[in-house]
């Protein structure tokens, strides 16, 4: 009895430390199940990755078609994000997830009862399609449930959950693939997908668009699109506006710290050539993509977060069989390994989002992409060292480090993003990011496993004269794979300095946003 009035205590207590972090319970709510919707889609790709060894042998296949595997999902939500862009500027957010959602735990189930590799490969190809919609839905809500201010923090929080989603994949499949057979993790995880979808469709009403809905701190419920009433009208972000309006119109205009130190500048002029576009509202599909490809300094956060997901892409597919081979560990020891390198993630997911809005408030609008950019490089400069080591001991800090470094930028870059695009467009400019990160994500594991068979020496599995379970081949797929991580340090290098070298722009850019929200607002 009294050991479980000391764990409720410990859960009150804890419950109540979130509410006050995040700013009340209906702030985490949302969080929580935002949160939720990302690490679905990590931790699919965490699941093919963590079970490669079962996979190899069960199909008698090597690196470049697990690898094929991930790039099949990853190739289809590529395909179907800008579709799902739309949808979300223009529909029903909150449904939307509902039913990918649904339709994800089916596709997970599907995977589990595969018969063979070519039946995987078509789970995997309509996976990719439902999962499409989270990236576009999960920004565009963000937007409107959470003031500019805040929402680096507020994204760090949201993105947690695609790094717990990540390792869940990761290391519990290994842990019951390795018990009870590959087939097993696809149905456990299939479960939770259902529960999310109940919750979603039972505690997250639809908001208003464009910041009508904001969620203050203390806060007990959100108040959802048909309750808000009255013609939109410009605000700051300490009072939202009230009207409503049509799915894809822009109902207020935010004041944000970071829009006004832009407007406020002589030397950061708006772009006349997209202000002269007109409502960005009123685009079309099409004509909404070349708006947003327009925006300078948006290209630069699209491409670094791109290359940042392609690299974790690329290790989080093959990590525990780097480990195994590269430091003649165990399945399980190299699985815990990575539960110590996922807590430095969640880390320096937390913490970038925080540092980045505390510049920011103490007079740096541009410290988004400077603490992305920083970050970058650090992780790049501190993953060689970890991966040149051959000594766990050394390694495994290192790489800890390097994880939080790695994850550090995304809050930043996804708050930036929203800063640079106008409110109406959010969800087709998430789509847009969403296709070029699934794409490249796509390649990453074909690339990684191809490259790594290259300089690992002959490939252990179909076709070749190595036992995938012996020694020789796991000491060979470790030294491939060490080689290859290296090589692609250089593009992760390359976005931080991209980020750092496009601060101005980035000023520019949100300047070009308020003008054209300001323009176009629709008077009372």
């Amino acid at each position: 009895m009294a050991r479980a009035e000391a764990v409720n205590a410990l859960l009150s207590g804890l419950t109540g430390r979130l509410d006050a972090t995040v700013g009340g319970k209906a702030r985490l709510r949302v969080v929580l199940l935002l949160g939720g919707v990302l690490s679905l889609q990590s931790a699919d790709t965490g699941t093919v990755g963590a079970l490669a060894p079962q996979l190899e042998r069960a199909f008698h296949i090597g690196n470049t078609e697990v690898g094929l595997l991930i790039t099949a999902s990853s190739l289809m939500a590529a395909a179907s994000s800008l579709p799902m862009g739309v949808l979300v500027d223009s529909t029903h957010r909150v449904r939307l997830l509902v039913v990918t959602v649904s339709l994800w735990s089916v596709c997970m189930a599907a995977s589990g009862l595969a018969t063979g590799y070519g039946v995987l490969l078509l789970t995997r190809l309509a996976l990719g399609a439902v999962i499409a919609a989270s990236g576009p839905a999960v920004a565009s809500l963000t937007g409107d449930l959470f003031p500019a201010k805040e929402r680096s923090r507020i994204y760090g929080m949201v993105l947690t959950g695609e790094l717990l989603g990540a390792g869940a994949g990761l290391i519990l499949s290994a842990d019951i693939g390795a018990a009870a057979g590959w087939r097993a993790p696809f149905f456990v995880l299939a479960v939770p997908s259902i529960v999310l979808a109940i919750s979603l469709h039972r505690l997250l009403p639809e908001p208003g668009r464009g910041g009508q809905s904001w969620l203050r701190p203390g806060d007990e419920r959100i108040k959802p699109a048909e309750e808000v009433a009255g013609p939109p009208t410009a605000t700051d972000e300490g009072d939202a506006g009230t009207g409503p309006s049509p799915a894809v119109a822009m109902s207020v205009v935010e004041d944000s710290e970071v829009r006004r130190r832009a407007r406020e500048r002589p030397d950061i002029e708006p772009h006349d050539d997209l202000l002269r576009e007109g409502d960005p509202a009123d685009l079309s599909t099409w004509g909404a993509v070349r708006y947003v490809l327009r925006i300078r300094s948006n290209l630069v956060l699209i491409g670094a977060s791109v290359l940042g997901y392609f690299f974790l892409a690329g290790v989080r597919s093959f990590a525990l069989l780097f480990s195994e081979g590269h430091f003649q560990i165990s399945q399980g020891a190299a699985s815990l390994l990575f539960v110590l390198i996922g807590v430095g993630a969640v880390a320096g997911t937390l913490a970038g989002g925080r540092v980045a809005d505390w510049l920011v408030h103490r007079g740096t609008p541009d410290a988004r992409p400077i603490v992305a950019g920083v970050s970058f490089i650090g992780a790049a400069l501190v993953f060689l060292p970890g991966l040149l080591s051959g000594r766990l001991l050394v390694s495994w800090p290192l790489f800890m480090v390097a994880g939080g470094l790695l994850s550090s930028p995304n809050p930043a870059l996804n708050a930036a993003r929203l800063d640079v695009v106008p409110s109406a467009l959010w969800g087709r400019a998430e789509a847009v990011r969403t296709f070029g990160q699934a794409l490249l994500e796509a390649f990453a594991p074909l690339i990684f496993g191809y490259v790594s068979s290259l300089l690992g020496g002959p490939q252990a599995g179909f076709g070749s004269g190595l036992n995938p379970g012996s020694e020789r081949a796991m000491a060979a797929t470790g030294t491939g794979l060490e080689y290859t991580f290296i090589i692609m340090l250089a593009p992760l290098f390359a976005a931080g300095v991209l980020l750092l070298m496009s601060r101005r722009a980035y000023l520019r850019d949100v300047a070009t946003a308020d003008a054209t929200e300001r323009a176009h607002i629709r008077p009372r």
